[in-house]
């Protein structure tokens, strides 16, 4: 074995997880494979959950440094299969897990795996906690009266199709944005459009037969200013700190929705001036976000995975608007006293690379964002390497690259939008 005292973890297909005790750790950030030491890694977070990897043969460090697969169970004859931890969020992933899959039909599930070791009894993860996440512990989640404030919130606008997807979110994809509209709190899920106008790779709502199942299905009707108004006014009301956020998991663009959202708006804000309307958006269209930022619109989350045009086009894949008009958007929003944060797709090897880095740095002093919110990117590392530019500048680390961030003046940042109001 190696000289780290991080050992292997792999299942069996029966999913059973041991430790090799004979085998290193190793992680991947980009193509490369290294061997993990303690201080890559922290415990194994609350809310964290272990995850096989499916078909993939895990990689480890072996005597004198060689890195091989491990194709079978320490002692036993069976396969032995890569393992990844999926993090709570407030937590974002520093390394890959490392493994390769032979005879692979499909991508893997759109799942963001993190790369873990075992030691002295305990897993670790290759990890840092970049937020609090008190309000996105999963204790708050999924509690055994949810099924009964859902059937009481639905009596009450019982005509809603919105919240009859929220319902289904809530109930059936455990989604924590829907759920917070049937608890009263905190950061709620307004869906509004079926539509989008780009097609990113990692998309959670509707990707090709080719790749990987959507882990929830878009919605397919577009709301009335009624239904998006009377949800909105609700949801304001019932807390101070609450936020109504558009485009979130179960929906497309919300700036293709935009003649809605802004009649809502007035609707909503004639009724309270509390809370906190958000939206996360693409900003592919200017037109509708200077529209949005004039209409009471407080802040607003802009999905990005580089600031650099060849990366973005590739992953992005938009249609009718280019990396131009995002930063277009941001200036417009900034502008108009809109609270502006980037929805960073983070990913090892990808993002904390030099030239990754020295572009967004740029991007944020130019257009005048408020926050980087770091996002764990769910998709298969093989799936995403071949399909952008191959990867160019040494690579400085995701801790790196979040020194780097935070050594910008006045930015924050974090992993969750805030209350502006």
């Amino acid at each position: 074995m190696s000289t780290s005292s991080m050992r292997l973890l792999y299942t069996d297909k029966e999913g059973n997880c041991y430790d090799h005790p004979t085998v290193g750790a190793v992680g991947r950030t980009g193509d490369r494979f290294l061997e993990m030491e303690r201080e890559d890694l922290i415990e194994l977070p609350p809310g964290a959950s272990l995850v096989m990897i499916p078909g993939g043969n895990p990689v480890g460090i072996f005597s004198g440094g060689r890195f091989s697969l491990v194709e079978r169970e320490h002692g036993g004859e069976g396969p032995a299969f890569a393992v990844g931890a999926l993090l709570p969020q407030g937590y974002t992933r520093t390394l890959l897990p490392a493994f390769r899959c032979r005879n692979a039909q499909s991508p893997l599930p759109l799942l963001g795996y993190s790369a873990v070791a075992w030691r002295r009894g305990k897993v670790y993860v290759a990890a840092a906690k970049t937020d609090n996440p008190t309000r996105w512990d999963p204790k708050h989640y999924n509690t055994p009266d949810l099924p009964g404030l859902v059937e009481a919130f639905t009596s009450e606008l019982p005509g809603s199709r919105i919240v009859r997807q929220l319902a289904r979110c809530s109930l059936d994809y455990g989604c924590f944005t829907a759920q917070n509209i049937f608890y009263r709190r905190w950061e709620g899920g307004l869906p509004v459009s079926r539509i989008c106008n780009a097609g990113c790779l990692g998309c959670i709502s509707l990707q090709p037969a080719e790749c990987c199942p959507s882990p929830q299905k878009r919605i397919d009707f577009s709301p009335t200013v009624e239904e998006v108004s009377e949800l909105g006014i609700k949801h304001l009301e019932a807390g101070r700190d609450n936020i109504i956020s558009f485009g979130q998991g179960c929906e497309g663009e919300p700036t293709t929705s935009a003649d809605i959202i802004v009649k809502a708006l007035a609707r909503i804000r004639k009724k309270t001036p509390g809370g906190t309307i958000n939206i996360n958006t693409n900003a592919g269209i200017t037109r509708a976000v200077e529209e949005l930022a004039g209409s009471g619109l407080d802040s607003m989350r802009v999905s990005l995975i580089s600031a650099r045009e060849e990366v973005y086009s590739r992953y992005h894949r938009p249609r009718g608007y280019s990396l131009l008009d995002v930063q277009a958007s941001i200036r417009a929003a900034v502008g108009q006293g809109v609270f502006t944060s980037l929805n960073l797709l983070v990913f090892p090897g990808l993002t904390d690379r030099e030239e990754e880095i020295e572009a967004l740095v740029s991007l944020i002093g130019e257009t005048g964002v408020n926050m980087v919110q770091l996002r764990n990117l769910n998709i298969d590392p093989d799936y995403l390497y071949a399909n952008i530019p191959p990867a160019q500048g040494d690579i400085i680390g995701i801790e790196g690259l979040i020194d780097s961030l935070r050594s910008v003046p006045g930015v924050e940042i974090g992993n969750f939008s805030r209350p502006i109001r």
